[in-house]
């Protein structure tokens, strides 16, 4: 965790937004599919970032303050989404689409600064072990190919022959990445900390829970800039609550996981969050003209996934020895880029499918009136509801099982 690798990872991402930036019409870039490798490299690299900020998080807190710390740092996490909407809408309606790339690029250059003032210089680092280039040369492309399959299955069809490759792609390339990590010196991740079987649980309900937040991200905003008819700075800041609401929660939950321990909290937290979302289900199908109704239950949903995401996270990452908690903490980073892509290509395919009956054969979906659209949102909550009972039922079972000493893939 020298100061120097942890600003590298940002290069990428921060290239990434000035280059889009600079494409004459977002349809162009889009039209294209450029984004998508740096929309992966980009991730991939944050991510990175991300990792050595929660190992020397961790480090610094110490194990008895370490849920505190954990929750602090969900909160903050939070906070910087929550400017997303309110800030995305506001750029959009005022500067135009480039600044939604551009406005980044200060941020990333802050965060930089602010690593090499702040973190502390690693010792005892093992001089002979090298980056694993082999494993992210197989892993990029695999997580491409992913990415495309989640996001754009709706519009390109699930037997297109683009989505085939990225599957025949991803099939090919994600186990070879698994062999090859197996036998690598120093991996770039390593697959059996899916082995601990409280890890292998916590990590999937990681996936779901992000997928919950980002699922919900992407109907909210279709039924207030569709149904509702908000502008977008309107519909940012409404949207807003939700991140505000967690944030305000996640801080708590550090302390009250002290207090509680993780297996109550989370169960609390997720039950919340699908009690929420069923009242928002009712609530959009049954009277689609109470947007107050409507921002309570989705500051409720903000509030459960507060209370869950942190306590989970920690309890994940610390399903492993100490000294793997660098390596779980890149994977729950890689289940929450792969939960977000998944939660947004899930509810997006279904709305699509719902939004496609409504306008009958032949039919535009731009044309199915307002409340009828809502009513299709209301019916696609259903799948982030069946997420929350899977990401809950996963938690419990990764509070409950028992360490164990992983085994080897193909060895």
């Amino acid at each position: 965790m020298d100061n120097e690798p942890t600003q590298l990872p940002l290069a990428n991402p921060l290239l990434a937004f000035v280059f889009r930036g600079r494409e004459p019409a977002p349809s162009k870039f889009i039209a294209r599919q450029s984004y998508y490798p740096w929309l992966v490299i980009g991730l991939t690299c944050t991510s990175a970032f991300i990792r050595t900020t929660c190992a020397v998080l961790v480090k610094a807190a110490g194990p008895d303050r370490r849920s505190r710390a954990m929750g602090f740092f969900a909160g903050a996490q939070a906070i910087g989404v929550s400017a997303g909407p309110a800030v995305g809408g506001l750029l959009l309606g005022t500067f135009g689409w480039r600044w939604i790339f551009w406005v980044n690029v200060p941020f990333g250059v802050l965060a930089a600064f602010m690593g090499l003032l702040v973190l502390p210089q690693t010792t005892g680092l093992d001089s002979k072990k090298k980056f694993d280039w082999v494993g992210a040369a197989l892993l990029t492309p695999a997580l491409i190919g992913l990415a495309i399959m989640f996001t754009e299955a709706h519009a390109w069809g699930i037997i297109s022959p683009g989505i085939i490759i990225c599957l025949i792609l991803s099939v090919v390339l994600l186990p070879l990445f698994v062999w090859h990590e197996n036998r690598a010196d120093a991996p770039l991740l390593d697959p059996n900390l899916f082995r601990f079987s409280a890890f292998r649980t916590g990590a999937l309900a990681v996936f779901l829970s992000y997928a919950l937040l980002y699922g919900m991200f992407f109907l909210m905003s279709f039924a207030l800039v569709r149904g509702y008819a908000e502008s977008p700075v309107t519909a940012g800041l409404r949207l807003a609550v939700i991140p505000i609401a967690l944030g305000a929660a996640a801080p708590a939950s550090g302390i009250l996981n002290e207090r509680l321990g993780s297996r109550i909290l989370t169960a609390l937290g997720m039950v919340l969050c699908v009690v929420s979302l069923i009242l928002l289900e009712v609530v959009l199908r049954e009277n689609t003209n109470s947007l107050p109704l409507v921002m309570v239950a989705s500051a409720f949903f903000g509030v459960g996934l507060g209370l869950f995401i942190a306590p989970n996270n920690d309890a994940t990452v610390h399903a492993v020895p100490a000294e793997r908690s660098g390596q779980a903490g890149a994977l729950v980073n890689l289940m929450r880029i792969l939960g977000t892509a998944m939660g947004v290509s899930a509810c997006s395919t279904v709305l699509a499918w719902r939004l496609q009956v409504l306008a009958h054969p032949g039919g535009r979906t731009s044309s199915v009136p307002a409340s009828e659209l809502v009513a299709a949102v209301s019916d696609t909550l259903l799948i982030l509801v069946v997420f929350g009972v899977v990401a809950g039922v996963a938690a419990g079972a990764s509070r409950m099982a028992k360490p164990s000493a992983p085994t080897t893939f193909g060895r």
